[in-house]
């Protein structure tokens, strides 16, 4: 096992290379990056001899090869595979429940996060020496993935196992936008108080996690991050695998955290077409003279407005805003909807996605969008000195 001083030197080695190796750096940009899982050297001394668990999906990948293949090649003894949603080749629609199976290339038992059990069971924990957590994430607070990375560090933590997180770049983490989550409105979308657009890494949110006291019991997890080399916040990074199956190119992943609130309406965002989050449209009411008719594929099983002719407008070549949220396209439609008190969905999904209830609320009683985002700045005042605390890059 690895003890648990041993483990705290490591970190502390890793965040003084992170220091360092940002230092004096000159506009470095997406080819000169190397991830946290490019940086073998520095975390396989750690996997030699152990019994190791990974949370991996597609996007964990030291270029073209899949971690789990390039350890296993180095004498790695990988247990298991945890798979977050979209499973573990990252082709299953949003919300399909994974089953357990077996990868057919290294034998591994691939374990399903994502349905009934959100977490590493005691007995899967106990089998394990040390986890690895590699996936690639967007930056929203809605995007599940760190809401799985939240159950793994949970189990570690009552386990008592070390995890080790290889970073990845964030590629919305140059701005910060959007109402902070009141924990009453705590779901496997939204986890944690903190802001639509968060601006932070999977590793630098997990120290956030930790040194907050998030998980349950207030209990620590043994945690290491593998910093990313040559990144800052504003350095631009154009993913080199689709995180999930409707974020299909950079526009995509620019402008999911912008659309996804109209995943709470009756409005599409292209689920079903070959332009997820990249058109909006609605069969209701006929907001522009772009047509698309969605329908059941892979990735998109059964998705909103399937069948139906939507009306709307194209934004797969419009620019996007650095600065914050492109929220005027969900008041517009609000306010151009045929009907307003059928806008929202009757589950209120949209209260999940937001963190709160106060922005449909706002909407419906007329509040402009300009005064929303003024009632947001005192929450995201106090979260940006919060987050300052757990930065690890500039």
């Amino acid at each position: 096992m690895i003890s648990l001083r041993n483990l705290f030197f490591f970190a502390c080695c890793l965040v003084v290379f992170a220091c360092q190796g940002q230092t004096n750096q000159k506009a470095p940009g997406s080819s000169d990056i190397q991830t946290g899982a490019d940086q073998m050297a520095l975390y396989l001394p750690a996997l030699q001899g152990k019994r190791v668990g990974m949370v991996v999906n597609h996007t964990s990948r030291i270029g073209k090869t899949h971690l789990v293949d390039s350890l296993i090649a180095r004498g790695v003894t990988v247990k298991t595979i945890f798979a977050p949603e979209h499973g573990f080749r990252g082709e299953a629609t949003d919300g399909e429940k994974i089953s357990n199976s077996r990868d057919p290339r290294t034998g591994v038992f691939i374990t399903s996060l994502y349905g009934r059990n959100n977490k590493p069971t005691p007995a899967q924990m106990d089998s394990l020496d040390v986890v690895i957590f590699d996936i690639q994430d967007v930056g929203t607070r809605f995007y599940t993935y760190i809401s799985t990375m939240h159950y793994v560090m949970e189990a570690c933590a009552e386990n008592n196992k070390p995890l080790i997180i290889l970073d990845r770049p964030n590629p919305n983490g140059h701005y910060i936008d959007g109402p902070v989550l009141d924990p009453k409105f705590k779901s496997f979308v939204g986890m944690h108080p903190i802001p639509v657009v968060h601006g932070l890494t999977v590793g630098e949110l997990a120290r956030m996690i930790n040194g907050e006291g998030w998980l349950a019991g207030r209990k620590t997890c043994p945690l290491t991050v593998v910093p990313v080399k040559n990144y800052t916040h504003q350095t631009p990074y154009v993913l080199p695998v689709r995180p999930s199956p409707n974020l299909p190119n950079q526009q995509a992943v620019l402008l999911y955290p912008s659309l996804c609130f109209f995943e709470g309406t009756v409005v599409s965002v292209g689920r079903g077409t070959d332009k997820q989050f990249q058109v909006i449209g609605s069969p209701y009411t006929k907001y522009g003279p772009y047509t698309f008719t969605p329908v059941d594929k892979p990735g998109a099983i059964n998705p909103p407005m399937e069948g139906q002719l939507c009306y709307g407008i194209d934004l797969s070549t419009v620019a996007i805003s650095k600065k914050e949220m492109m929220l005027n396209y969900f008041f517009d439609f609000f306010k151009g909807a045929s009907d307003k008190s059928k806008f929202f969905l009757a589950n209120n999904g949209i209260d999940r996605l937001a963190g709160t209830d106060q922005l449909r609320l706002q909407m419906i009683a007329g509040v402009s969008e300009a005064k929303i985002r003024a009632s947001w700045r005192p929450a995201l005042g106090a979260y940006k000195i919060t987050r300052a605390k757990y930065l690890l890059y500039p």
